[in-house]
């Protein structure tokens, strides 16, 4: 593959911890990471620089830990070293493939990965190496979906791709709902007004304000994220205007 074939040349892709699942009800099924390290192989063989944010949904979910009972700021910080370890996996799954990948994270935690810093993230896209940003802003009540935003706009990406369980963005759950119908393109301001379930508000407003444009896919479709990176219209394109 060339370069020409690139619609991007640097991208960030969110990924959910559930999506590492598989069809199991926990943890990470090696399958699943080797799919889709395989599909991360391939765009950066396009020349294009790649770097990835995982949710830790898979293992815990502070949001919902909180509900439970349990302080919120302490299960924050437990979701934040969920998503660590899922950004290990990755790197590993990666690694066995022959690419160069690091695990940057927002706190600290040396011992396994280096630590988040800009400058020396945009070195590593330079270089070839998949960046994988863990341990999302490193900060309480702040989603993986507001830190997809947030490291997408640092780095300078050209796009920043959410991967869901769906094939882009619609009206209603179309798990629940088979009349929901699917939006091919959308505005930030109405996911917004509509309050539609893409990201959160937060992750919404930064792109929206930032003119970062986000593209829905469903990661359970082989070849989807290639062929978006292609430049082929695949889900739900979310722009500004």
């Amino acid at each position: 593959m060339t370069q020409a074939k690139a619609h991007y040349s640097r991208i960030l892709v969110k990924l959910s911890g559930e999506a590492l699942m598989g069809n199991g009800d926990y943890g990470i099924e090696p399958a699943v990471i080797r799919r889709i390290g395989g599909e991360l192989q391939d765009i950066t063989q396009m020349n294009v620089q790649v770097a990835v944010v995982i949710g830790g949904g898979n293992i815990f979910r502070g949001a919902g830990l909180a509900r439970a009972g349990m302080d919120r700021v302490a299960a924050d910080h437990m979701g934040m070293l969920a998503t660590v370890m899922n950004a290990l996996a990755m790197q590993d799954a990666l690694e066995s493939l022959g690419m160069h990948a690091r695990v940057m994270s927002a706190i600290r935690i040396n011992e396994v990965c280096e630590d988040y810093i800009r400058r020396r993230a945009m070195r590593h896209l330079e270089k070839g190496r998949v960046a994988i940003f863990a341990a999302g802003t490193g900060n309480p009540f702040f989603t993986t979906d507001t830190a997809a935003a947030l490291r997408a706009i640092e780095i300078n990406a050209d796009v920043l791709l959410k991967a869901t369980k769906v094939n882009g963005v619609y009206s209603d759950d179309p798990l629940r709902n088979p009349a929901a119908v699917r939006y091919p393109r959308l505005t930030f301001d109405k996911v917004l007004t509509d309050k539609l379930n893409v990201m959160d508000a937060t992750a919404i407003v930064m792109c929206r304000d930032n003119r970062l444009p986000l593209r829905v896919f469903n990661l359970n479709n082989p070849g989807d994220l290639t062929r978006i990176v292609r430049g082929e219209d695949v889900g739900t394109a979310v722009t500004v205007e």
